[in-house]
């Protein structure tokens, strides 16, 4: 079972005596914006989109993109964007004053992938990169991991 220690300099310290390296992993908790934003990455055509798309709300709502994935398509996942409001479990990613909510079971899937908007001939929309998917169908919106995140 890990033990945590709270350190007031280095952040909490996660320690798990059962592993055979004894490994002690160190994160700061005082970060937790900075590190939810290296996790995905936003365009600058995804933030002016999503400008415009809460542009059409009421003055000072507090939504924003939510990006998640769930079951079910060609591939096993898809991905799903609406407008909403943030909720307890939401990685929050902030970028020009947008914000991006991801809900915690999304973000294994998530981590690394980059979330762009494309207005083009072929098809207008937010589009997800995605590193962690092994497989993707030919629609666009879903895909498949090698292993369970």
């Amino acid at each position: 079972m890990p033990i945590a220690k709270k350190n007031k300099l280095m952040g909490t310290a996660l320690r798990c005596p059962d592993s055979a390296a004894r490994r002690t992993y160190r994160f700061d908790l005082r970060t937790r914006q900075s590190y939810f934003s290296e996790m995905i990455n936003v365009t600058d055509s995804a933030v002016r989109q999503l400008q415009s798309l809460l542009s059409q709300q009421a003055q000072n709502s507090p939504k924003g993109l939510r990006v998640q994935v769930a079951k079910g398509g060609c591939s096993g996942l898809h991905y799903e964007m609406t407008l909403d409001e943030k909720k307890d479990d939401d990685a929050v990613v902030e970028r020009n004053g947008m914000k991006f909510f991801i809900d915690g079971d999304s973000v294994p899937y998530l981590r690394g992938a980059t979330l762009d908007f494309s207005d083009g001939l072929t098809g207008t929309g937010f589009q997800v990169v995605n590193p962690n998917a092994s497989r993707t169908c030919g629609c666009g919106s879903s895909f498949e991991t090698t292993q369970s995140a």
